[in-house]
């Protein structure tokens, strides 16, 4: 076996770490999408574990038939959440006075982010100023058969899930999905002829 026959494995080996993050970052951008889905009914939002409402009330979807709501799943340790944070902050703060609500459901991905004291310090440093309800047992993030931090959910007027942006980037194509929404609720419903 001549020499260079011999190295060629250890070439090889040495090539797998690049490989192997050239795979992973290919992955984490290619996982991340934003499209529209074929409308399905918003599944409920949980009763209790509410945060940044009138005496931390409960919201619900059909107190808020409509509006446009915008669901975001995140957990305060992730740096993705992190990065689309200043996004949803600047949309909370556009367009809540034309109908939008911002709702964050708080899904824990590691043990220290179950801590309701913790979310409430994060909410406090990170700014946030929309509802946030806390997902520790991931009833919400199972009802809405989420997989991914961070995830917006868009849901229209009519309380029909209509969008999803999973991942960070599609800003733009979030935001005019949202001014879409927001002015198809202003328009009076088309009423059928008695």
């Amino acid at each position: 076996m001549r020499t260079r026959d011999r190295l060629r494995p250890l070439r090889r080996a040495r090539q797998w770490p690049l490989l192997a993050a050239a795979l992973l970052l290919g992955a984490s951008v290619a996982g991340a999408y934003a499209r529209d889905v074929k409308p399905y009914p918003a599944p409920k939002l949980p009763k209790k574990g509410w945060l940044n409402t009138d005496g931390n009330k409960a919201l619900s979807l059909d107190e808020l038939r409509g509006r446009v709501v915008l669901v975001e799943f995140w957990t305060f340790a992730c740096f993705n959440c992190r990065n689309v944070l200043p996004y949803v902050k600047a949309w909370h703060e556009k367009y809540a006075a034309e109908g939008l609500i911002i709702i964050g459901v708080h899904t824990p991905e590691l043990d220290f982010e179950r801590e309701p004291e913790k979310v409430r310090e994060a909410i406090v440093e990170l700014g946030i100023t929309f509802p946030v309800v806390l997902d520790n047992d991931y009833a919400t993030w199972n009802r809405y058969r989420n997989e991914y931090w961070p995830a917006i959910y868009l849901i229209d007027s009519e309380g029909q899930v209509v969008y999803v942006a999973i991942g960070e980037g599609n800003y733009e194509r979030t935001e005019a999905r949202i001014q879409q929404l927001l002015e198809k609720a202003k328009k009076p419903a088309a009423t059928s002829s008695q």
